[in-house]
Formats: C-alpha cells, sequence, structure tokens
C-alpha cells in the first residue's frame, strides 16, 4: 500500500499526527485487516520525517491494538481491532450497565460549600484565622526532619507511640481520665465506624440521643444497626425513657453527647450520669461517649468523663483535635478496654493501616513544646468572648420583642434557640441572604424504629455556632437572620 496523506499542521507532535490519520483509517475500514504497511523507512522518507518519529508513532499504534507487528515483516492491520465502531466487521452487542448489589444500602451525605455564604453559624467550626500556622509550621518541619523508618513504615497502626504519649498525659491533667492505651484514628468518624463495625450484627438495637449527631447514626445504620430513640428534656437524656426501652428490647450499645449535649448544648448532670451507668451496666450495654469539644468550656469547670469513672469497663470513649485545629487535620483517639483496643486496632488495619505518619509526629511535638495548651488557653479566652456576645445579641433581640428562648450553655461552641415559629421556613429565607445555620429538624432520625421526630411544622430551634466568626460579623448575621421580625 502507499502511504497514507498527511497535511502536518503546527501545534500537535508529528508522531500523533501520524497515529490519528492511521487510527481514523482503520476505524472506517480504508486499511482492512493484515494489510501491509510501507516500511518505516518508506514512510520516513515520504512524510519527510526522522524515522525515530515513525517509529514512535507506529509503536503507539501497536499498543492500542491497531497494528501487529511481525518480526521481519513489518507492521499489518490486526485481525481483531479494540473497539467496536470499525464499520466493516460485525459489532459487539451494546453491553448495559451492571446493576450493584451492595451488602448494605448507604444514603448519599450531601456537603454543603460553605464558602459561598457571608455568615456561617455551623456548629462546630473552630476559628481558622486564629490557628498558629507559624508554630505548627516549624512542627511539621521537625516531623520531616526527625521521622525515622519504623514511624514510616506499617508498624504501629494504633498510633505512633510519641503521640499517644502526649494525648494520654494531657487526658490525665485536663481531662481527669487516667489511660494506659489509646487508638489513633481518622477522625472521631472512623472511630465511630470501628466501634459500629465491631459490635454491631444486622438488627442490634442501639439507643440514641433523640435529637443528635447524624454522621454518627449513619454510621450505626451502615453495619446494620436498628435505632431507638431516647427522649430528652432540659437536662439530657431522659435515665426512665431509657429503663423502659432497655426493658422492652435488647439493645447493645448507647450513644451519648454528656458534656455539650449534640446538638442542644445541655450538660448531662451527674446524677443521671450515675443512673445510666448502673442501667447500662445492669443490661449489659456499652455505652459510647463522644466528647468532642471538651476543652471548651467556660461557666465553669467541665465534668470529668464518664470514662474516667468506668470500673467495669463500659464506656467506650472518643473524642478529637477537629475543634481544637481543623477538620481537614482528621486526627481523632478512642479509649476503651484491652480487649475492646485490641479488637478495634485488628479492624484499623484493615481499613487504612495507620494514620499519617507526618502529622502524628508534628501534633506530637506541638504538644510537647506546650504550643498544644497556650493554643487551646487563647481560644478558650477568645471563645467565651463570643458565648459572652451571642448572648447578649440574643438577649437585645428579646428587648426589642422578639420571641425567642434559650438557655445560655455551659460551654462547647454553639447556642440552641427557640424561635418559636416555622424555622424551616427561616432557614430556607437566611440562606437566600448569606446566612448558614442548621435547624431542628436536620438532627431527628426518621428512621429509628422508635423515632421521637415531631410531626412536620412544629420545629421551631435552631443551633447557631459562635466560635467561626468575629463577634462583629456574628451580631450582624443575627440581625439579618431576624431582620423581616423587627
Amino acid at each position: 500500500m502507499q502511504p497514507l496523506e498527511i497535511s502536518f499542521r503546527t501545534g500537535k507532535a508529528k508522531y500523533l499526527q501520524i497515529v490519528d490519520t492511521y487510527r481514523s483509517a482503520i476505524q472506517t475500514g480504508s486499511l482492512l485487516p493484515n494489510t501491509n504497511l510501507p516500511s518505516v523507512r518508506i514512510l520516513s522518507h515520504f512524510y519527510n520525517v526522522n524515522r525515530h518519529t515513525v517509529m514512535t508513532a507506529l509503536q503507539n499504534l501497536v499498543a492500542e491494538g491497531w497494528l501487529t507487528a511481525i518480526q521481519r515483516s513489518g507492521y499489518v492491520v490486526s485481525k481483531h481491532l479494540p473497539i467496536e465502531s470499525s464499520e466493516r466487521y460485525s459489532k459487539q452487542v451494546m453491553l448495559q450497565p451492571l446493576e450493584y448489589d451492595f451488602a448494605t444500602p448507604v444514603k448519599e451525605i450531601g456537603e454543603i460549600d460553605l464558602s459561598i455564604f457571608s455568615y456561617i453559624f455551623a456548629g462546630g467550626l473552630p476559628d481558622l484565622s486564629a490557628f498558629p500556622k507559624q508554630r505548627f509550621k516549624q512542627s511539621l518541619s521537625m516531623a520531616a526532619r526527625q521521622f525515622n523508618a519504623h514511624d514510616m513504615h506499617y508498624s504501629d497502626s494504633a498510633g505512633l507511640p510519641t503521640l499517644k504519649h502526649q494525648i494520654l498525659r494531657y487526658l490525665g491533667q485536663a481531662r481527669a481520665l487516667s489511660a494506659d492505651d489509646l487508638l489513633i484514628c481518622n477522625g472521631s468518624q472512623e472511630a465511630l465506624y470501628l466501634v459500629a463495625k465491631a459490635f454491631i450484627n444486622q438488627g442490634d438495637f442501639v439507643a440514641i440521643e433523640t435529637l443528635g449527631y447524624p454522621p454518627a447514626r449513619q454510621a450505626f445504620e451502615s453495619c446494620g444497626a436498628a435505632l431507638v430513640d431516647i427522649a430528652q428534656d432540659e437536662q439530657g437524656i431522659c435515665v426512665d425513657d431509657l429503663e423502659t426501652q432497655l426493658k422492652l428490647r435488647k439493645i447493645k450499645l448507647l450513644y451519648l453527647t454528656p458534656l455539650h449535649q449534640y446538638p442542644t448544648t445541655v450538660t448531662l448532670p451527674i446524677a443521671r450520669r450515675l443512673e445510666i451507668y448502673q442501667l447500662c451496666y445492669q443490661y449489659g450495654v456499652l455505652i459510647i461517649e463522644d466528647d468532642y469539644d471538651h476543652e471548651f468550656h467556660y461557666q465553669c469547670r467541665p465534668l470529668q468523663p464518664m470514662a474516667a469513672d468506668d470500673p467495669a469497663g463500659i464506656v467506650i470513649y472518643i473524642s478529637t483535635f477537629s475543634k481544637i485545629m481543623c477538620a481537614g487535620a482528621r486526627l481523632g483517639y478512642l479509649h476503651a478496654t484491652k480487649p475492646v483496643l485490641a479488637h478495634l486496632k485488628g479492624l484499623k488495619k484493615l481499613i487504612n493501616h495507620k494514620n499519617d505518619a507526618f502529622t502524628q509526629l508534628a501534633v506530637a511535638h506541638w504538644m510537647e513544646t506546650g504550643e498544644f495548651e497556650r493554643h487551646l488557653k487563647r481560644m478558650t479566652k477568645s471563645y467565651k468572648a463570643r458565648w459572652q456576645a451571642m448572648n447578649s445579641t440574643l438577649n437585645a433581640l428579646k428587648a426589642q420583642g422578639l420571641n425567642l428562648s434559650f438557655t445560655k450553655p455551659d460551654g462547647g461552641m454553639a447556642f440552641w434557640l427557640n424561635c418559636h415559629q416555622d424555622v424551616v421556613a427561616l432557614k430556607l429565607r437566611a440562606r437566600e441572604k448569606g446566612i448558614y445555620f442548621q435547624s431542628e429538624e436536620e438532627f431527628y432520625h426518621p428512621n429509628s424504629v422508635r423515632s421521637l421526630k415531631p410531626n412536620d411544622g412544629e420545629v421551631s430551634h435552631i443551633r447557631l455556632g459562635f466560635a467561626s466568626q468575629t463577634v462583629e460579623q456574628a451580631e450582624v448575621g443575627i440581625y439579618k437572620i431576624f431582620s423581616e421580625q423587627l
């Protein structure tokens, strides 16, 4: 055969133009199977290009399956073409998309781009502008200089000893939690999923607070749990209702956020904690204590975790650095009895072996130098000022005649505000003004086997986070929320 005509153009490599021309000729049937191509010497002379250019083009066509290289015979068009669109040959049957048979359905979790909002009242966002970036950069540099092969290999899947040592020391000093070991996780969400995977069989009952943290419920449900709402009042989870449900169902786990209940911000009193502990021990229920923002408590010293007084070993304690640093750091930890930790460590190896070693080393150095605790003191002072300011702003709105009810929380990063109106509509109007907050209906779980979600139109609370914005921003944003009612 004669070489195909090619009008070379600038802007694209000549070997690619040769590939395109011969591929197109084969696809359209201009070149038939077993057709011998001219030799490399002839083609290079015909196209006035280097032989290496022709060789590269032909080798690409061989790699794609359009040509076959035959020793001492040169290149021929392949018998079996790589796609179905070559016109002179029988077409393959069109393949239909496979229907996937997932073991457990998992709902797609929507994510909101908060950057599109001018006023952000998300309840768990720290103030990233105040994070000591330069100080932490020094810790990252130290981690890069001092790491060794052992740290970077698959060892220490439960967490690097240097970081665990610093966290254990901190827990003992700041939270009165005496522990001898931890499991470092990829955020508290991984910790929750590991616990769910370890303990939940299909259909097992897990008790949850009626209003609660949706990602935790999703983790339990994805592992087969049947969720059971437990009633709440102004002090938190109701002991009598928990006891009733324990008598009715074989509940396996109880998920709690006792220090700053999510989302209502209520601190569970000591007396109720003791009653809940005794009930769970009596009925053989493990308690998952999610202590997600322990550090930020302003009214008084925070109560020590339930895990700090756990003689029966029934509390699995979970915490995170997300509220101290940022969610992107993906650093959480879990404390439990030795048998539980050993089991969870085995599960973690199946998921991701270990957390990022550089981050662990950097945070360990950050804690060892004292910068971690200095940062905590600064942020606690800053958040306390914002907590006081939001309280004053909301009281000022009440004084102007706005029908609002709330209890000033002892700590945390948000207020739980009763607006005495349809807050779903209020939220939609606010988002049109560039204001983000969450409303009450988002924190119920309607698929619980015993759901206490009220009927539509009966939700009246919103959650206003105060940590991520300045006092001035928050005040302007709050007035914009209620501007139509003033």
